[in-house]
Parts: structure tokens; sequence; C-alpha cells
């Protein structure tokens, strides 16, 4: 028989055994159901969280549940030394939504993104003919890639690299939707250009389609591999399935995971054809990517996006939600200073510190988590309303018309 857990006893036991690098707020959530949560206490929340860009489909849609429940008891994990059906088809799919080319599966977004800092490094290798030539990565300015030191080392930002260094040599950091800067910075030892199609932690800062198409050009010329971070705008964000198809390119490799999984945890990586076989047999692994269960949960959220037409709905929904959001910053300009982003990845610029306005709005039954500098993420899970983005709206509003 499992104890009885209290709040008090939760918060207890997190003051005593739980690492403290999260500064949590006293909240306990016990139970979900689409974009609904509920703490020990009862209350319910509207939760655009979504655990941080990963609850896709909500909490505990149906079919993936199901998917989990199936294949926990079938086949859990087998590592990847043997093949797995659902892994091959996982592959597959990704790989029709992406372009001709390969998958490689891990477990988050930072060791997708680690795998995508090895394959410059292999292409820098094989471009210049010599290993520790050519291996400078350009990334954008306020970037973040992950906490891995190569991650880290790729994030310009001194709350994440500070007292980790020495850092990964072998990066430079142009400014975001500035091309010129960007090209300014290759030189012989430049192997790939490295960018979040919109930056997430650092405010919700998309690249500009004409920045993107841009970059294409500079690596085309240059022979870099255009690298993307889609970890928290891709699958299905957006209202396409990967955010840079707005801008009508391809990359030579996508980082992807959080909404893939739906919750389950799951990286991945594709890789255009061209590169796919810089990995060989030894170069590159890992014991718990691409498991039956975690590849079972994955195909789950693909199967919803398309059955339930979800990337339709997050394009016809986004587009009235965003026109109520701008009109809240017309209302009160002294507050709410900007409002940008793309379908359901949505930053909110406070005029101060944004930690009130977040308290304000989970006390007002609105969970959101807040980005760099002074903003607050609104990530709704795809399913959302257009009902549902609504009540967000009023909320919001309420806090900002208390507060004027």
């Amino acid at each position: 028989m499992q104890p009885t857990i209290t709040r008090t006893s939760t918060a207890e036991v997190y003051d005593a055994y739980v690492v403290k690098n999260y500064a949590r707020p006293a909240l306990t959530l016990v139970r979900g159901r689409g974009c609904s949560v509920w703490d020990d206490q009862g209350r319910e929340y509207l939760d655009f969280t979504s655990g941080i860009a990963v609850s896709a489909l909500g909490h505990c849609h149906p079919a993936w549940v199901e998917a989990v429940r199936r294949q926990a008891g079938e086949l859990v994990h087998v590592s990847n030394l043997f093949r797995n059906p659902l892994q091959g088809e996982l592959a597959r799919q990704l790989v029709l939504r992406a372009g001709p080319g390969r998958a490689f599966f891990c477990n988050s977004g930072a060791e997708a993104n680690e795998a995508l800092l090895k394959l410059a490094r292999l292409h820098g290798m094989r471009k210049s003919g010599e290993e520790g030539r050519c291996f400078k990565v350009i990334c954008a300015q306020h970037a973040f890639h992950g906490r891995t030191f190569g991650g880290m080392s790729a994030t310009p930002q001194e709350k994440i690299q500070k007292g980790f260094r020495p850092l990964v040599p072998g990066f430079a950091f142009g400014e975001l939707n500035n091309l010129a800067s960007f090209a300014d910075l290759i030189d012989d030892q430049t192997c790939a250009i490295f960018v979040e199609t919109i930056q997430g932690e650092s405010g919700i800062k998309p690249c500009t389609d004409e920045f993107l198409l841009g970059l294409r050009h500079l690596c085309d010329r240059h022979k870099l591999l255009l690298l993307v971070d889609e970890v928290q705008c891709g699958i299905g964000r957006t209202g396409r399935f990967f955010a840079f198809e707005h801008a009508r390119i391809l990359p030579d490799a996508i980082g992807m995971a959080k909404g893939l999984g739906g919750g389950f945890p799951i990286g991945a990586v594709w890789i255009r054809e061209n590169a796919a076989e810089y990995f060989q047999p030894g170069s590159h692994g890992t014991t718990f990517g691409g498991t039956p269960l975690a590849c079972a949960a994955a195909l789950a959220v693909l199967h919803v996006i398309d059955q339930e037409r979800l990337l339709e709905k997050v394009t016809a929904n986004s587009g009235p939600w965003l026109e109520e959001l701008r009109k809240l910053a017309t209302d009160f300009p002294r507050h709410l200073v900007g409002v940008h982003g793309k379908g359901y990845m949505i930053g909110l610029q406070m005029a101060g510190d944004p930690a009130p306005y977040q308290l304000a709005m989970r006390e007002a039954g609105l969970l959101a988590p807040t980005s760099g500098g002074q903003g607050i993420r609104l990530l709704p899970p795809l399913v959302a309303t257009g009902a549902e983005l609504g009540r967000s709206v009023e909320i919001i509003r309420g806090v900002l018309q208390a507060r004027s």
C-alpha cells in the first residue's frame, strides 16, 4: 500500500530532499485533464504552461493514454542494440514531415541539441579534411540551447554559464534577425550556423522569414550546416509542424523534443540526407533514446495531431486570440508593452517585473511561465479551444485592470 501524501508532507519532503535549483511556488498539482490541472486543494487552473510546451495534447488525452498503457504492457525497453518497429515507424513519420533524411532518437531537447553540435564538428572535419581545424558554430545572442556543456556554450546568458567555466570553445554570436552580423562572423573555422526558429526562454523572439532565408543562402554559399533548434517551437505549436516551414526553407538538421512525446520524455534529431551519413557506428549513441514506450507516446501525438486537424485549429484559433491579446496592450500600455509570437507560442512583454503579474494570473486561475527579461509566455496545449483561449484573455484583462 502506498503512503498517503498530503500537501504538508509534500512540501516538507521537497524541502528536505529535493535539490533547490527551482524557485517553486507553494503549489502542488495532482491531476490534469485537457487544458486544466487541479491542485491538492481541488482548485482548477487553466494550464498555459503545458509543462513548458511539452503537453501538446493537453493532459491525459484518451488516445495518448491508451497507446502508452498498451505499450507498457507489451514491451518497454530493448536498447538500441536491436531494432524495434515503433522506432522505425516514428523515424518514417518524421522524415515524411521534414523531408528526405534520417532520424536519431534521444531523451530530451538538450541531448538533441548536443547531437546537432557533434554533427557540426563532423561536418567541419569533412569540410577541412582535418580534425580541430573547422569547428566554430555561429549562434544568436540571447539564445538558449540547453544546460549540457555544449548547450551552455551555445547559450550566451550569464545566468546559464556562471559557475561552469571554462566552457566548450568554438562559438560566436550574431544578432538575431541581423543577417550581416552573422555573415561577418563566418571564417575558415566556421562549420555551422545554429539558431532557434523562435527564441523561447529569452522572451518569444521569432526569426523573420527573410532572416532564415538569408541564413540558408549563407550556409549554401560557405558550405556550412544550417541547424535549427525547434525544441520548444516545433511539433505544431505555430500552426505548422515545424516553425521554420513558415519561411519555406529546409535546414540541414533539426533538434526537437518537448511536445513530441506529449509528456513522455523523448528527443529527436532529423538530419538531411547529405549529412546523415556523418554518424557511423560508434560515433554517437544513447541507452534510452527511442524506446518502444517513448515511440508509442510520440506516435500517438502525431496521430492525434493529424486526426483532430490540430495544425489547422491552431492556425484558425490563434489569429483572433492574438488580436485580443494585442488589444490588451492597447488598453493597458502602462503594464503590457508588447505581444509577439506565432500560433500557440505567445510572449507578453510586461513593463516591469513579470513575477507579480504571473502570481496574480495564477491566483486568478491561469498558469503561465515567465521568460527572459520581462516576459510571460502563453503556451496552451494544441487542443486548446477558442473558448479556452478567450478565458485566458479575460483572466489577463482582470489582472491588468486590478493593477491600473
